[in-house]
């Protein structure tokens, strides 16, 4: 209830704010299940598709959106679960099993999932190599993925900002991609491999972005890196120093 309340009563308000222009809609099967691949720009990405899809879309997003404190903290844990999106835990192992089994379910239950292949926002604008999560849950399912631009968010929304400003956004929803269901015990690294890299370079198509073949996870973890080493050494620099510069 609460998602389509946000999609029909503040649909028009959020239509305004983010001006979207949409292309592809045809390709959204009016029932079944169907996975929504798309690019991952900034937060408000899953705002923006449940506002241009037909039908609900369904979402998991990192634990951490809904444990934040105070005002920020609750807005956040609204905002998640008025788009339709549930916790995961992402730091692997059997806590990360949940949200997988729930996106699964979501799937057996003929509905649209969303995901973003790159696990994580881009931290520059490109794209980068994709996990094959999703190309596992498509196999078990037998559900077709749809790959899906995201265009215009980063300008409206930079990593830090919450409330993002006033923009033009284009959704494309790209052909869909049949794939076969398959027994869990058959499905080899391969095959997981040469899905995923076949749905990235549709999404790289469709979106205009150049494509990197490196996971986000490590460009983010080596620029945090990069700037604590940076931070450490203006730190150490001394006034007398600064001074005889």
């Amino acid at each position: 209830m609460l998602y389509w309340f946000f999609v029909k009563l503040l649909g028009p308000l959020a239509r305004v704010w983010f001006k979207p222009t949409v292309h592809g809609l045809e390709n959204i099967p009016r029932k079944g299940a169907a996975i929504i691949a798309s690019n991952h720009l900034a937060v408000i990405d899953d705002g923006l598709l449940p506002l241009v899809s037909p039908r609900m879309i369904h979402f998991m997003g990192k634990a951490e959106y809904f444990e934040g404190k105070g005002l920020k903290g609750r807005f956040k844990k609204w905002w998640f679960t008025s788009v339709g999106v549930f916790p995961v835990d992402r730091s692997g192992g059997s806590k990360s099993l949940g949200g997988l089994l729930t996106a699964r379910r979501v799937l057996e239950d003929g509905h649209l999932f969303g995901i973003h292949p790159e696990g994580t926002r881009s931290p520059d604008g490109r794209l980068y190599r994709g996990h094959t999560g999703v190309a596992r849950l498509a196999l078990e399912t037998g559900s077709p993925i749809i790959p899906t631009a995201v265009i215009g968010t980063r300008e409206m929304q930079v990593p830090g900002q919450v409330f993002p400003k006033k923009g033009r956004t284009t959704v494309i929803f790209g052909e869909p991609i049949p794939v076969e269901k398959v027994p869990e015990d058959e499905i080899t690294h391969e095959q997981l491999r040469t899905l995923t890299n076949r749905m990235m370079q549709a999404i790289e198509r469709e979106s205009g972005q150049e494509y990197v073949d490196v996971y986000a996870q490590v460009v983010k973890k080596e620029l945090e890196a990069r700037k604590a080493a940076q931070a450490g050494a203006a730190g150490k620099e001394t006034p007398s120093g600064a001074a005889r510069r």
